[in-house]
């Protein structure tokens, strides 16, 4: 079936969604991984009837999601240092229209292509960065800086015929007003029970703070059935520019789980990570589905204030790595109307003198409604 088949038939149907859209879109362009090598003998997942396109859209009445996910190196290493925690709240939904200044820009940047298949999220988030050593109340001027960003952001995601393409907006502010410190003390003194973090005193100066960002992701340029299952791949690229990050991205996840399983877009992960919209659909035939998923994904990286320290005036700083990479692997369950995700983050030396890499897991909740 052709999309643009199936694009008339969901205009004429009521109401319009973007989720349908991506749903019928990862079900119908699948490509089979080839004659060759380790999959030769598997099927190519064959494409969706107009029928069960419909039944897909008559079935998807949720048009809201709500995404908790939190980053933390103690449930990945166990340690507490370098990014050493990070919460982010994400609303999602597949009608909403984008704010005006945000339709101008992303219409202007990149030709991103605003139309029937464009949603918008929101999300708030704080992030949080310490040296190693933690207990040290003195400058460590070969560590990295402590820091922290507290941040808000609005984004799009658009479907189309060959991929998804995201961009966004996030404004916030560095320094002692992105409440780091406070709540870094807060849950060692009440949740973990942690060393009290000591130097705080030197942490970057507060200055606000503009990302803006550009996604694309190829969600089934690679797909193929192994017995009962279903493995995708999806490459992807990606770049951001601002006083906070610039970098250029790419990479690719790949996914496996049940070959009847419902439509799971990657669950939401916290920049400058790939991130999914969170969007997924209930078990069709069970109370409950599921899919593996591992990744990696590279960066060039211009500029970390994180690293680099702050951008008009003297503050500590290290002398960042140019080049960083993400490998990662998790689990994602869906139950009814709601989703668990976790995932296990390798994340190479960020800059000279770092002692190890980072390990930092990703638990995040998702519920339609």
């Amino acid at each position: 079936m052709r999309w643009n088949s199936l694009f008339e038939m969901e205009r004429h149907m009521a109401p319009k969604k973007f989720a349908l859209l991506l749903g019928l879109f990862t079900s119908t362009l699948p490509l089979s991984l080839g004659n060759s090598g380790a999959f030769a003998a598997e099927t190519p997942i064959p494409a969706t009837s107009a029928a069960d396109g419909i039944s897909s859209i008559n079935r998807n009445i949720y048009k809201n999601y709500i995404s908790v996910s939190y980053e933390n190196d103690l449930i990945g290493s166990g340690s507490d240092e370098n990014y050493t925690s990070g919460v982010q709240i994400n609303y999602f939904n597949v009608d909403r229209k984008p704010p005006a200044i945000l339709n101008t820009l992303a219409d202007s940047w990149m030709g991103f292509d605003i139309g029937e298949t464009t949603a918008t999220s929101y999300a708030i988030g704080q992030k949080i960065y310490t040296p190693k050593d933690i207990r040290n109340p003195n400058r460590q001027p070969k560590d990295r800086p402590w820091a922290g960003w507290l941040y808000g952001s609005v984004a799009l995601s658009n479907v189309s015929k060959e991929h998804v393409d995201s961009f966004g907006i996030t404004l916030g502010v560095v320094g002692p007003p992105s409440l780091a410190e406070t709540t870094q003390k807060f849950i060692h003194d009440n949740i973990t029970d942690s060393p009290e973090p000591m130097g705080w005193d030197y942490q970057l100066h507060t200055e606000p703070g503009v990302i803006l960002s550009w996604e694309r992701r190829w969600p089934v340029i690679l797909a193929a059935q192994v017995g009962g299952f279903r493995l995708q791949g999806e490459p992807n690229v990606s770049f951001a520019v601002g006083n906070i990050n610039t970098f250029a991205g790419f990479g690719g996840t790949l996914t496996f789980g049940p070959n009847q399983r419902q439509v799971q877009d990657t669950p939401p992960r916290i920049p400058p990570a790939m991130s999914g919209t969170g969007y997924f659909d209930t078990p069709a035939s069970r109370d409950y589905d599921w899919y593996l998923f591992t990744g990696i994904n590279g960066r060039a990286v211009a500029r970390d204030i994180f690293l680099d320290g702050n951008s008009f005036r003297d503050s500590e700083s290290v002398d960042k790595k140019n080049f960083v990479a993400d490998a990662n692997a998790g689990l994602a369950i869906t139950y009814g109307q709601t989703r668990f995700s976790y995932t296990l983050v390798y994340r190479t030396k960020e800059f000279d003198g770092q002692e190890d890499p980072s390990i930092f897991g990703s638990f995040s909740v998702t519920r339609r409604f």
